[in-house]
Parts: structure tokens; sequence; C-alpha cells
């Protein structure tokens, strides 16, 4: 098992401050904020990801809204419980920040990294295997990926195509690598009584998946190409 949990989880996000930083919790002293950074698509589109972020990394003018930054960090998720409902919470722990010496726009191209995230984790339930009304190929996948004093972030993941097809049979306890990018999308969550809810999932688009074999150096892989990106 890799106890090297800078390596199970790091993420890379490059993007541009939308939010005023929000007070979240604190911890023998030292106090961490939320802020939203929003990095932009090949498609035009934007994703808004949640940072996480100590005071200590907040310097000089703090974190004035539309400046551009790069964040190195972890994507982690945590339980909030409300009332006797649990729901998961993802989130990006920024371990690093940087601001962008070119504040015009934020590069956005096949050979740029803006949005990168790489996992080793453990498949944690059944690959839920499906295709959408077009025909696309998709599965879901929950990734179970170990931190440091025995916790564990449980990673929502999809897998398009060929990735999507292998994930059906992959089975629940698999050690695999998941390189991707991480995503917003908005849904609508109905309740009994008829009231609806907008609320905002996050998730990892894999863009490939390695299983990793404890027993052999060698490792099955499978690869797509980002066009689902």
């Amino acid at each position: 098992m890799n106890t090297n949990y800078s390596d199970n989880n790091h993420i890379t996000l490059v993007g541009k401050v939308t939010s005023e930083k929000r007070f979240s919790h604190e911890i023998y002293g030292e106090k961490f904020y939320i802020f939203d950074l929003s990095i932009p698509r090949l498609s035009g589109n934007a994703d808004n990801i949640p940072i996480t972020i100590s005071e200590r990394l907040i310097t000089g003018n703090g974190l004035p809204i539309d400046s551009k930054i790069s964040v190195n960090g972890q994507f982690r998720s945590y339980n909030c419980y409300q009332g006797e409902k649990n729901r998961l919470i993802l989130t990006v722990f920024a371990k690093e920040i940087e601001f962008i010496e070119n504040q015009e726009e934020i590069p956005v191209g096949k050979d740029i990294t803006t949005n990168e995230v790489v996992l080793d984790g453990y498949i944690c339930k059944k690959p839920i295997y499906r295709k959408t009304p077009f025909g696309r190929e998709i599965a879901d996948i929950l990734l179970a990926v170990n931190r440091s004093y025995n916790k564990s972030d449980y990673i929502p993941c999809i897998a398009w195509g060929r990735n999507a097809k292998f994930c059906e049979t992959v089975p629940v306890g698999a050690e695999i690598r998941v390189i991707g990018r991480v995503q917003s999308r908005e849904y609508e969550k109905k309740y009994e009584d008829g009231t609806i809810e907008k609320r905002i999932a996050y998730e990892v688009s894999a863009s490939s998946l390695e299983i990793i074999d404890k027993n052999t150096e060698e490792n099955e892989e499978v690869e797509e190409s980002k066009e689902a990106i």
C-alpha cells in the first residue's frame, strides 16, 4: 500500500477567484476559509470549485476577486450531518497557492494543464455502468483514497467510453489510479413534498484508469483521449 499520501492524492488547478473567502473551521488555533475558483474548459464553459485554505497561506492583499492563481493540493471529502441526513461534501484542500504573473487571462489549450487530479485509491462499491439516451457509455465510480491519521477521502469519479466498459469488470476492493479533471455540474434535488433544491455536484472526470497490481510490476492500463473533457 502506498503510504505517501501526497502521491495518493494530488490536484493542480489554475483559475480565477470568484468569491470572497468565508470562514470554514478552526483546528488548534489555525483558521481555515473557503473560496470559489473558476477554471475554464476548452468548451468555453467553466468549473467552479470550492477551495479550502489555511489563513497561513493568505498573505499580502489576500485573495481579491478576479485574481488569477494556481493551487496545488488534494481533493478531499468530509461528511456533513444535517439533522438525520448525511451529505458528502467535496473540496480542494490547498497546500500551495501562487498568483499568476499575467493576470489578463488564463491560457486554455490541450497542452496546458489548468485542471488535473491524480488519485490512487480503492473501488469501494460496484461501479454503475449505463448508457445515456444518446448511446454514450458512462460509469460511476466511488473511490476511497487513503489519507494520514487513518482517514480516507471518498471521491466520486466518472469514466467514459472504453474506460466505462472496462470499469464494469473491476471488482470492489481493487486498487486503481485515476487521472483526470475535477468538474462541477448543477442538478435539482426533488423532495417528497414537491419542493426542489438546486445543488452542485463535484466529481472527477477520468481520462485514464490503471489497475495497480501489487503482485507484478506490469499494470493493466486503459486510456482514452480527452475528448470527453
